[in-house]
């Protein structure tokens, strides 16, 4: 499927909450491992994607969305939260990426997480990190773009069933 993906500023972030609450409402709804329990309520939506925002203000974090090429419908999202500190300015931490439902299966997550890997490439950022339900259809995704498979780390988290679950860690290296 061809999309139109961009990083966006706070200020667009701002006008798109109403489809970002959408989407990972959708995405937690449908059982995907990013951090809420379903049913989402849309407060709780509201809250994470305000602190999104505050964090792109801060300028801590990218968000990259896909829409359909005439820009009206959202299809996807993905951050990458920027490390801060002095000694860790060369890495970065993939975090919340997100296919609606009615979009998925269609290499929309694959380029979103290109455009993600140049933005931090443009940025300076050169190791990527991040984490996913271990045994998630995610991990192939994953594997088929060089990330490499660091463990897993049993019960780190409460799955959508109420059950304690792994998560498994990955790391790519990006070169210039």
């Amino acid at each position: 499927m061809v999309v139109s993906i961009a990083s966006l500023s706070a200020t667009e972030a701002r006008a798109l909450l109403p489809q970002l609450h959408a989407l990972l409402q959708d995405a937690v709804d449908s059982n995907a491992s990013v951090g809420f329990m379903p049913p989402l309520v849309a407060a709780e939506a509201h809250e994470y994607w305000q602190s999104v925002v505050a964090a792109m203000d801060a300028g801590h974090r990218v968000l990259l969305v896909a829409r359909t090429p005439d820009g009206n419908q959202l299809l996807g999202a993905v951050q990458l939260d920027l490390a801060t500190r002095p000694n860790s300015l060369l890495r970065a931490e993939v975090s919340k990426l997100l296919v609606h439902t009615r979009a998925r299966r269609q290499g929309i997550a694959r380029q979103l997480m290109e455009a993600l890997e140049a933005q931090a490439q443009q940025l300076g950022r050169s190791t990527l990190i991040l984490d996913t339900r271990h045994g998630d259809e995610a991990e192939l995704l994953y594997q088929s773009m060089g990330y490499q498979f660091v463990g897993a780390i049993p019960a780190y988290f409460i799955n959508y069933d109420g059950q304690p679950h792994a998560t498994a860690v990955y790391y790519k290296l990006l070169t210039s």
